[in-house]
């Protein structure tokens, strides 16, 4: 049997650059730094949250995972297997066991095929079952995600935003997958929304036990749906910690910032903002040393000289910074 908090998936130092081009046939251009260096487990039936602002690359790790992007360098492992290492044949079987949900509903979904096509899309690729099995199947994943069969015949623009992502998280379900990623799957949804699509992810979690990997850059919904939390800026991982932690007794500068932007529903509370300053750095040329020095309230001349490994702190909670002790001192 396997072990529970066994990780399912290991990413190791996972590298991804973009060449920008700029001379003549693109030669001698700069190089984006888009993922740089990054490690993290995912431990069976968790859901791991990746947060970070825009352009942060945590959509871009979602896709090296599962290949979508050809990372530059680096190892992912899938129950020990490294799906880097596997040429064609052998990924498009494992792609079985690997789905991702896209952010948006509305150019995810073919707008020239009925719902059923799409659902039955991956059944039909990877030759499972027979056409009277495929359309078996796509009226259990409609009502799994709480839609009903007759709706596998009308077209994408007959529904709404949310009963769109239904339909992408029922096409994602279709092979049985045991790991998903998640690529902000509720950021284009209204908020009433979001909520509804947030709790049908967590019942499949529970009723299929699946893995997930949670990018958003909603801290709120990441604290709702996440045991685990990733915080990533311009690359990097700074901060990886269980989601109580995260948001209880953040460590690094840049956590503290982002949770004391979250709005506060009560009117009559303030929290207090830490503004982050400075200039707004780019992944063609990062800064030396802690890349988030440059906004950094804290930073101190070691910060500019040594990069940061990112080392445990306390039990399970790893952080970034050569300054962790003045973070919690200041808190």
């Amino acid at each position: 049997m396997q072990n529970n908090n066994s990780p399912l998936v290991e990413v190791k130092s996972l590298k991804k650059y973009f060449p920008t081009g700029g001379g003549v046939f693109g030669a001698g251009g700069d190089t984006v730094k888009a993922v740089d260096d990054v490690s993290f487990s995912i431990r069976r039936g968790e859901t791991f949250g990746l947060v970070g602002e825009s352009g942060c690359g945590k959509s871009t790790t979602g896709r090296c995972i599962l290949r979508l992007i050809e990372p530059t360098a680096g190892e992912v492992n899938f129950e020990g297997q490294d799906l880097l290492a596997l040429e064609a044949r052998a990924l498009r079987h494992m792609r079985r066991e690997m789905q991702i949900i896209f952010q948006d509903p509305y150019a995810s979904l073919n707008p020239r095929m009925q719902v059923g096509e799409i659902i039955a899309e991956p059944l039909v690729i990877h030759r499972v079952g027979t056409g009277r099995e495929r359309k078996g199947r796509v009226g259990e994943l409609l009502e799994l995600v709480g839609l009903k069969p007759e709706h596998a015949a009308r077209y994408p623009h007959e529904f709404s935003g949310g009963q769109r992502q239904r339909i992408g998280i029922a096409r994602a379900l279709a092979l049985n997958p045991r790991f998903i990623v998640c690529d902000e799957p509720v950021s284009a949804l209204d908020v009433s929304v979001q909520a509804q699509v947030v709790n049908l992810l967590q019942d499949l979690q529970e009723r299929l036990g699946l893995t997930y990997l949670f990018i958003s850059h909603g801290l709120s919904v990441v604290e709702h749906i996440s045991t685990r939390v990733g915080i990533m800026y311009l690359g990097k991982l700074v901060e990886v910690a269980p989601s109580v932690a995260i948001f209880r007794n953040p460590l690094h500068p840049y956590t503290r910032a982002l949770l004391s932007a979250i709005p506060v529903p009560d009117p009559d509370l303030r929290r207090e903002r830490l503004p982050l300053v400075g200039e707004i750095p780019t992944a063609i040329e990062p800064p030396s040393g802690c890349r988030f020095r440059t906004r950094c309230p804290l930073a101190e001349a070691q910060c500019a000289e040594v990069e940061p490994p990112l080392v445990e702190i306390e039990k399970d909670h790893f952080v970034a910074c050569h300054l962790v002790g003045k973070v919690t001192s200041d808190q």
